[in-house]
């Protein structure tokens, strides 16, 4: 398969809006909070900026947007450029995330954290978030604990290091020092899918990325019962 991740379809197909509930259930989630055109907001992860975009377009918000594969990067920009956003835009890790302490009111973090080294990406959430800053997330959560061999499928077709149950989220939060930590489950499963999830091509993709395409929605019609998700949200 020429060592091609999941990450690689991600970002050769372009999809905007790839975490569970797309668009629509960001939108929905951020309604929820006490967003103003004075809040500075890290989307950590901001993948080809499709919700970055939409935070500014619906607060005015002062948005910055932190991504890794430089391929998205790309994407982004030109989106960022083509609506004539102002939004900052940097490549780099939320492992350690470029921007001082006590940076931002809120950060959103959409399908992110699964995939990184969590407890280092948390303590540097903490970090950069104010004295009361929020921390939304909507991450992959296992409904129950699975067999060493099912476990190992997964974690090695995403290239993530470990699946947490919601307790194991709610325990590495708090172990953080987030306070009012609040975790729901969505009514919809994964194999819902996305309401019409937008794409931005590459003008070169592998043929070998639909095979990825094909194996994600295999694994997520199998586990469609214990491989799922949750809405995060806790204050520093």
């Amino acid at each position: 398969m020429g060592g091609l991740t999941y990450f690689d379809f991600l970002a050769k197909f372009g999809v905007g809006g790839a975490h569970p509930g797309g668009i629509l259930l960001t939108k929905d989630i951020l309604s929820g909070e006490n967003i103003t055109n004075n809040s500075f907001i890290l989307d950590a992860g901001c993948g080809t900026g499709q919700t970055a975009a939409y935070l500014y377009q619906q607060y005015k918000a002062k948005v910055f947007g932190l991504e890794i594969n430089p391929i998205m990067v790309e994407k982004a920009k030109s989106r960022f450029q083509s609506l004539k956003l102002p939004i900052q835009l940097i490549q780099g890790s939320i492992e350690e995330i470029p921007f001082e302490d006590d940076s931002f009111d809120f950060i959103l973090s959409e399908s992110v954290l699964a995939f990184v080294n969590k407890p280092k990406a948390l303590k540097e959430f903490y970090r950069v978030l104010k004295k009361g800053g929020r921390l939304i997330a909507n991450e992959m959560t296992i409904n129950s604990k699975l067999s060493q061999h099912e476990e190992s499928e997964i974690k090695k077709f995403y290239a993530i290091d470990s699946l947490l149950l919601e307790d194991d989220w709610k325990n590495l939060l708090e172990s953080t020092n987030f306070k009012n930590v609040f975790i729901k489950m969505q009514k919809q499963s994964l194999s819902h899918g996305n309401h019409a999830p937008e794409f931005n091509f590459s003008a070169n993709f592998e043929p070998e990325l639909f095979h990825i395409l094909n194996e994600h929605g295999n694994i997520v019609i199998k586990y469609q019962n214990i491989l799922s998700y949750r809405i995060i949200s806790c204050t520093k």
